[in-house]
């Protein structure tokens, strides 16, 4: 049995295919001249284009799996526009040549935003990637007026001769499946920074055990120091950076008196602070995971500022990532006393690649998307009127220091008859927290009992303090927790509800435990 593949059919695959090719291609070539892949560039650029409120939509939808959904996405609407340049570049001859030179050139552009790789790489990984796809759909729709054959075995070409199916076909198969392992190989290959070798070598201070106060020892708490292989991430990029420290630099620069850059090595020679600074994400939920403590080393940003001269008038710290995303705070944020600082070292070993190697910024008291530069390779001194940083124009405050927040780890769900722990952990920024009560209300009451927590120990006023209520032993039954901490100032955490947007979110913890009988 025989079958024909009609004419808008045989030039939709076409362009599918060629749009694959150009895909795998561009994999293989970017990861041959040690780029980012184009499809991972081009969504990174699709992501500063979106308003805030689609990126809030792809993070509630998806969650951490956003970054895989939008690569995927692009992967998607790249073969969907390909199957639609085919008919076209059937009908109109320069199109496909047209169209992929405008791809190849927008790939180029998304490489460049990358400082770590060069104008002559980035041209390869860009544009490499669609001449090799506008090859495959010259071939195809060539394929498809060559030969003629039986109407039964052909692909009819209206108004041109009929080409052979197996052919065709055969060939749009090849290239396909070469396309695939084009990319696969791409993925696979390692031709970047080895990030790990290089952080082997550097030699970061190890936390001493003995100065680190154990936290409380009540199953199901949140550590008092989060591992760095569990400490959250929430970033704009798509693919981490792998940046060769070797190569890396650090440049101050703007209203400064005194520009300069620092190497890695010149960096690590400075005088070094240390400190527990906590941490937190301004997505953040009530209650939720996107915080976290670690013990932070690196070189106070006021001595940077210090030696570059900051001028009079100069308002804010702009950070700027080698893969573009800023942040910007104000001035007397770095310079009013915190621990500010260019951090090199996490929980003493080397900042891992996903946090930030080989350097980043972390300033006590602000959520991170106002302070928090992973991949840090620009220190801009501006003013507040006049650069707005990535978040910003996508619907967030400008200024951002973290709200009094507290979590309740444990009981969440169910509790057996007896003595039940409550505890959890509270942050302030750098007011530090006072104190945290839990009101626990058993179902049907009107009112519930304030309980005052025993706090663990501080690290810091920047760091978060574990709580535990010892004392609760339920009865059988259903009871809501609602913990609320008070910052070092004294002022307690609001009640009032709100979402994260603009500026972090509000409200107390609340957990519904069902207590069984023993």
């Amino acid at each position: 049995m025989s079958w024909s593949v009609r004419p808008p059919l045989a030039h939709a695959i076409a362009g599918f295919v060629a749009a694959a090719v150009a895909l795998g291609a561009g994999e293989l070539i970017a990861a041959a001249v040690g780029a980012r892949p184009p499809v991972v560039v081009v969504a990174d650029w699709v992501v500063d284009l979106l308003p805030g409120s689609l990126l809030r939509f792809g993070e509630t939808t998806f969650g951490t799996n956003d970054k895989p959904a939008l690569v995927w996405m692009v992967v998607l609407v790249a073969l969907a526009l390909g199957a639609l340049l085919g008919p076209l570049a059937a009908r109109v001859s320069w199109a496909g040549g047209a169209i992929f030179t405008a791809f190849g050139f927008a790939g180029w552009l998304a490489e460049q935003r990358d400082v770590t790789v060069s104008t002559l790489d980035a041209f390869f990984a860009g544009a490499g990637g669609a001449f090799a796809g506008y090859l495959a759909l010259k071939w195809l729709l060539r394929l498809a007026v060559e030969e003629r054959g039986t109407p039964r075995e052909a692909v009819a070409m209206p108004g041109r001769s009929v080409a052979d199916r197996r052919r065709f076909l055969a060939f749009a198969g090849t290239a396909t499946a070469g396309a695939a392992v084009a990319a696969v190989i791409g993925r696979s290959l390692d031709t970047g920074a080895d990030v790990e070798a290089q952080r082997a070598e550097v030699a970061i201070p190890t936390v001493d055990p003995a100065r680190m106060p154990a936290g409380l020892d009540v199953p199901g708490v949140t550590a008092l120091v989060v591992p760095n292989d569990r400490f959250y991430r929430i970033d704009t990029a798509l693919a981490v950076p792998r940046v060769d420290s070797s190569k890396w630099r650090l440049r101050v620069k703007g209203m400064v008196e005194q520009p300069f850059e620092l190497s890695f090595e010149e960096l690590m020679a400075l005088p070094a602070v240390e400190e527990s600074i906590t941490l937190c994400c301004v997505s953040n939920e009530v209650g939720g995971d996107l915080v976290g403590n670690a013990v932070w080393r690196g070189v106070p940003l006021a001595d940077l500022l210090r030696r570059a001269g900051v001028r009079p008038g100069a308002t804010q710290v702009v950070g700027r990532s080698v893969d573009g995303f800023t942040v910007g705070f104000p001035t007397e944020v770095a310079l009013d006393g915190r621990t500010a600082m260019v951090a090199y070292g996490m929980n003493g070993e080397a900042l891992p690649a996903a946090h930030g190697f080989p350097a980043r910024l972390v300033v006590p008291g602000l959520y991170g998307y106002v302070s928090a530069t992973k991949w840090l390779s620009e220190i801009e001194l501006t003013t507040l009127d006049a650069f707005d940083a990535y978040w910003v124009p996508r619907g967030w405050l400008k200024q951002a220091p973290i709200k009094t927040q507290s979590r309740i780890d444990t009981p969440r769900k169910n509790a057996t008859a007896g003595r039940v722990p409550v505890a959890g952990v509270a942050w302030g920024g750098i007011r530090g927290i006072k104190q945290v009560d839990v009101r626990i209300t058993r179902a049907g009451d009107s009112s519930g009992t304030w309980h005052r927590a025993r706090l663990g120990e501080a690290l810091s006023s920047s760091s978060w303090r574990q709580w535990v209520v010892e004392d609760w032993t339920p009865e059988p039954g259903e009871y809501r927790l609602e913990v609320q901490a008070t910052d070092g100032e004294g002022t307690p955490q609001t009640e009032a509800r709100h979402e994260p947007a603009p500026n972090g979110a509000t409200g107390l913890h609340t957990v519904t435990v069902r207590v069984r009988a023993a």
